[in-house]
């Protein structure tokens, strides 16, 4: 995940002195500058360095730290309000048309994954209850199209074009006619790339802005490509007038010291992070969550809304009922098992819960996805009645069980302990909880 090596770094160093009562000013210069090292190893642009630690500095100094009663917490604040300045502490959510269609173009090089997420921002927008139109404007990438078009039919989104190798101006203007017409809250325009920045594809964007006069240009870049980030969001906010970055890839190994420049260096805020290669792996970006993860603070927020937004709620809330009610039964276990794989991977979910980030690089996934894949297959080797009461079952029950599954009596045995110790928790949970369900 991007920035998991500055969170190492920045966390370490910053644990040195959180927990002082005192801080002089020589242990307060040795932190800043294990901060300057963390933020330059992370590809942090210099001079946007330079200026963040003289900010901190002056904010430490204007807040008095070093006589503060904790002042290794109070810079913690300090650094965490800074980083959050730094990403842009303004509102970035999307601008709506109050008064009809929104117009949205969405640009970008090829191979930044412009395609998907446009059609991940119209999946976002169609689940806030509004009405989009997908229009195909790169016309000169055959595969963009169908690509296009799948995506639409996947998430039942609506996409206009005029096929291949037509004018692209006509199709974003004939598009938006369309939308117009049938009364779309939103038209996404997803635009041409090319491998790199040249003078055709400026011009082809500027006279579709013209034409449709949109209420947000978002430019995609790949967050791999370090650096270069704030090169392209320099040149195309200069011919385009860039509202937001939509930084893709963000779930990848990057540094992310790119992305912590970029408002800085531009002015043009992170509007959404692509953060895997399904539909539904887009998030609104939030400054100060991010800052949260950072600092090892954790992202609870983001973690609950993904629980909302990937739990089936009507099943969780039968499986908890039966747990609590003391007839919880391997089934219930194995749906449970599916529901918390939704998530994602384990070391992710760890690193949003506050105070854990520290574990987040002792968990292996591979080993963690190999044990859950081992009791769903234990459990879906039992018959109906093993599964309801596996403390009835016997040693020839447990060896047929284990060679269905292709596992170990060890492993047969680890699954019903598992679950014996997973009731006997409920049973001890439900006189706290009578009344809720």
């Amino acid at each position: 995940m991007a920035f998991d090596s500055l969170q190492d770094r920045l966390t370490k160093s910053l644990r040195n002195v959180a927990g002082k009562g005192k801080l002089s000013e020589r242990n307060m210069e040795e932190t800043l500058k294990e901060i300057r090292v963390a933020l330059l190893e992370s590809d942090v642009n210099y001079s946007v360095v330079q200026n963040f630690l003289n900010s901190v500095r002056k904010e430490a100094e204007g807040q008095d730290v070093l006589n503060a009663i904790d002042p290794g917490q109070l810079l913690v604040k300090i650094v965490h309000d800074e980083i959050i300045k730094l990403l842009g502490d303004d509102d970035n959510s999307i601008k709506y048309n109050p008064n009809g269609l929104t117009n949205i173009m969405v640009v970008g090089l090829q191979g930044t994954g412009k395609t998907t997420q446009t059609a991940k921002i119209a999946n976002l927008m169609k689940k806030e209850g509004k009405k989009v139109l997908l229009i195909a404007a790169d016309v000169v990438r055959p595969a963009a199209i169908d690509q296009l078009k799948t995506l639409g039919s996947q998430i039942g989104v609506e996409v206009f074009s005029k096929g291949i190798f037509v004018d692209a101006l006509n199709t974003a203007k004939m598009g938006v006619a369309y939308a117009k017409e049938n009364g779309f809250d939103v038209a996404l325009i997803d635009t041409a790339g090319r491998l790199q920045i040249d003078e055709n594809l400026m011009q082809e964007l500027e006279n579709i802005k013209a034409a449709v006069n949109p209420e947000e240009i978002l430019l995609t870049v790949d967050a791999m490509t370090g650096q270069d980030i704030v090169n392209v969001a320099k040149t195309f906010n200069e011919r385009l007038s860039v509202s937001g970055l939509i930084v893709t890839k963000f779930d990848g190994d990057a540094k992310g010291g790119s992305v912590l420049s970029v408002k800085a260096c531009t002015g043009v805020p992170i509007k959404f992070t692509g953060v895997g290669e399904k539909i539904s792996d887009l998030d609104a970006f939030h400054p100060d969550r991010l800052a949260d993860r950072i600092l090892g603070m954790g992202d609870i927020v983001s973690l609950v809304e993904k629980a909302q937004e990937d739990f089936d709620e009507k099943a969780a809330e039968e499986i908890t009922k039966r747990m609590l009610s003391g007839k919880m039964t391997l089934d219930d276990m194995l749906m449970s098992i599916e529901q918390s794989k939704k998530l994602g991977p384990l070391s992710s979910v760890v690193g949003m819960l506050p105070g854990m980030g520290d574990l987040k690089g002792q968990i292996d996934d591979a080993k963690a996805d190999q044990s859950l894949k081992v009791t769903k297959a234990v459990i879906q080797s039992m018959t109906k009645e093993e599964r309801k009461d596996p403390s009835k079952m016997r040693g020839s029950h447990k060896r047929r069980v284990a060679k269905g599954s292709g596992t170990s009596v060890d492993d047969v045995n680890r699954v019903i302990n598992q679950f014996e110790r997973s009731k006997k928790m409920m049973k001890s949970l439900s006189s706290l909880t009578k009344g809720l369900f």
